[in-house]
């Protein structure tokens, strides 16, 4: 839904009003790759204002940014200082609202459409049906994006809005702990303050925070960087250990590990009385796989391949003589 009327111009960056500034994502790495695009081929799409009565230092109006903050910043980056802009004729509430809409631009991330929603309807007064009938959504799309923001610390929206912290962390990772161990969320945040993690180290530390004893999260939360290194450490330490064993040797584990199971089960089914139906009715496929098993390994056992050929003859023929020293076939005279 973009206004029926605008017009393009060269503005300098200094006039630019960035109140929205705060419900964007800074992203260093995306404005780095769109300055090296602004370096190279010139700044192509412009960004979006509209005019508003009550500019600063007596004007007769401020020029709103709307859409274009990752482009001011990469071209302060370059150390330009004028931006192309196409300027909107219509009102804040109009812009804000079509540029939620607009889909042919870079898709916002979703804090970033909370963000603005919250604006829209904190500071414009606008009602979540009203938002909803007027960017050409639903309004449990905006219900969505606004349940974004309730459960998550304004610390991590801070980190998020920095470009420390990202989004789906902040959704995936941050929300879900934070309602059920808030000082635990708030003691990550601080912990990565100063050791940040990459988003798919945090997916791995919260992946084994769930299943850890409350010691072991106490100490994870505070050093999630120690975790994330000492269990990098351990799966180097078992890598190494697969690759000098082979597949032998991971065969070798496998069997323990199983007979470990056998074990466990053997004491549950103790305190099991009467023992459930489906278990007696799984007893025979369990009775058929151990028995295959065995099988196979009875058979390699006696018929091994990759057993020097020598050794096998030896073996098969304990204290016969070679074929040579063999008597010639025939009638003994």
């Amino acid at each position: 839904m973009t206004p029926l009327h605008s017009h393009c111009l060269d503005l300098d960056l200094h006039r630019l009003d960035l109140r929205f500034a705060a419900s964007r994502l800074v992203e260093p790495h995306a404005v780095a790759r769109l300055a090296e695009s602004i370096e190279r081929c010139g700044q192509i799409v412009p960004c979006i204002v509209v005019a508003i009565p009550g500019g600063e230092d007596g004007g007769a109006e401020a020029l709103v940014l709307i859409d274009g903050y990752r482009r001011v910043a990469a071209l302060r980056r370059l150390g330009r200082d004028t931006a192309g802009v196409e300027q909107w004729s219509c009102d804040l509430i109009q812009a804000l609202l079509g540029v939620l809409a607009r889909a042919q631009d870079r898709p916002f991330a979703s804090i970033e459409q909370a963000l603005l929603l919250r604006a829209l309807m904190a500071e414009q007064g606008l009602s979540q049906h009203e938002v909803a009938r007027r960017c050409g959504r639903d309004v449990s799309w905006v219900s969505r994006r606004l349940h974004l923001l309730s459960g998550l610390p304004d610390a991590a929206l801070t980190a998020v809005r920095g470009g420390r912290l990202s989004s789906w962390t902040a959704n995936r990772v941050v929300v879900p702990l934070a309602r059920a161990n808030a000082e635990h969320a708030e003691r990550l945040l601080a912990a990565l303050g100063g050791t940040p993690l990459t988003t798919r180290e945090l997916r791995c530390w919260f992946e084994h925070y769930q299943q850890a004893p409350r010691a072991a999260r106490e100490r994870m939360v505070s050093h999630p960087r120690l975790f994330i290194d000492t269990l990098r450490a351990t799966e180097a330490r078992r890598a190494g250990e697969r690759l000098r064993d082979g597949p032998e040797g991971e065969c070798l584990a496998d069997l323990r590990c199983l007979e470990a199971v056998i074990a466990r089960l053997r004491k549950r089914l103790a305190t099991l009385r009467p023992v459930p139906l489906p278990l007696i009715a799984a007893a025979p496929r369990l009775r058929t796989a151990i028995d295959a098993l065995t099988t196979a390994l009875e058979r390699e056992d006696t018929h091994d391949t990759d057993r020097d050929p020598h050794c096998g003859a030896q073996l098969a023929g304990a204290g016969a003589q070679p074929a040579r020293d063999q008597p010639p076939a025939g009638p003994v005279a």
